[in-house]
C-alpha cells in the first residue's frame, strides 16, 4: 500500500473533489429529509495522519457525539461523523425542531434523530462515490457514542484490525438561513481500498 501522504497533488485533488461532490449530495438528501432548504458547505477537505484526527476536532479529551459506520463492499473502510455537543444540540433544535429539555445529556429521541441524520448523510455520500467509481459501497447500521474523541476513535479503529495510516477529513458546515452547525466526516479506508478507488476513477495509483 502506498502511504497516503505520498500521493501526488493530482491524486489528492481527485479525493478532495469527490469529497466536495459527495458532501453536496448529502446536503440535498438532508434537505429532503427535513423538508426545508439546507445549504452545506465544505470549507476543508484534506488528508491527515491518525495522530492528528483528534486534534482536528478539538483534542483527544474533547467530548463529542460520534456516529460510526463500517463501509462494506468493493472499497471497504470506516466512516465517522463527529459533532461537538453544542453543534449536535443546534442541529437538533434549529434544523430538526427537537428542543432540549434543559439537561446536559441527550434524550433517546435526540440520539435516534442524530443517528438517522448521519445515516442519511453517509449513505448519500457513499452513493455519490459509488456513482463515480461504479464500485459497490454500503454502510452498516450506525453506532452512536458520546465520549472523549480519543477514546471513540481508538475503539472504532482497533475493532477492525489492519487500517490505512491516514484519513480523509471532510469538514462540513450546515446552514439554514443564518443558523450554522459544524460537523466532521472521517473516511478511513482499508489499506487496499484507495488502490481500487483510484483505479475505478482512472487515476494513476503508483
Amino acid at each position: 500500500m502506498k502511504p497516503l501522504h505520498h500521493f501526488g497533488d493530482f491524486q489528492l485533488d481527485v479525493l478532495r473533489e469527490v469529497g466536495n461532490i459527495g458532501a453536496g449530495n448529502a446536503a440535498t438528501a438532508l434537505a429532503k429529509l427535513l423538508n426545508k432548504p439546507v445549504d452545506m458547505r465544505v470549507p476543508n477537505v484534506k488528508i491527515l495522519p491518525f495522530a492528528e484526527i483528534a486534534n482536528s476536532i478539538g483534542g483527544a479529551e474533547m467530548v463529542v457525539i460520534a456516529i460510526f459506520m463500517r463501509v462494506e463492499g468493493d472499497a471497504p473502510g470506516n466512516m465517522f461523523f463527529i459533532l461537538r455537543e453544542q453543534s449536535a444540540k443546534r442541529l437538533l433544535r434549529n434544523f430538526v425542531g427537537i428542543g432540549s429539555d434543559g439537561s446536559d445529556g441527550f434524550s433517546e429521541m435526540e440520539l435516534s434523530a442524530l443517528s438517522e441524520i448521519a445515516n442519511i448523510l453517509v449513505g448519500s455520500y457513499l452513493s455519490s462515490l459509488g456513482d463515480f467509481t461504479k464500485l459497490y459501497l454500503s454502510p452498516t447500521v450506525p453506532a452512536l457514542a458520546i465520549d472523549m474523541a480519543g477514546a471513540i476513535l481508538n475503539f472504532g479503529l482497533i475493532q477492525f484490525g489492519e487500517m490505512g495510516d491516514h484519513a480523509l477529513l471532510i469538514d462540513t458546515q450546515f446552514f439554514e438561513d443564518k443558523d450554522e452547525v459544524e460537523g466532521h466526516f472521517f473516511f478511513i479506508p482499508d489499506p487496499e481500498a484507495f488502490r481500487r478507488l483510484f483505479t475505478a476513477l482512472g487515476v494513476p495509483f503508483e
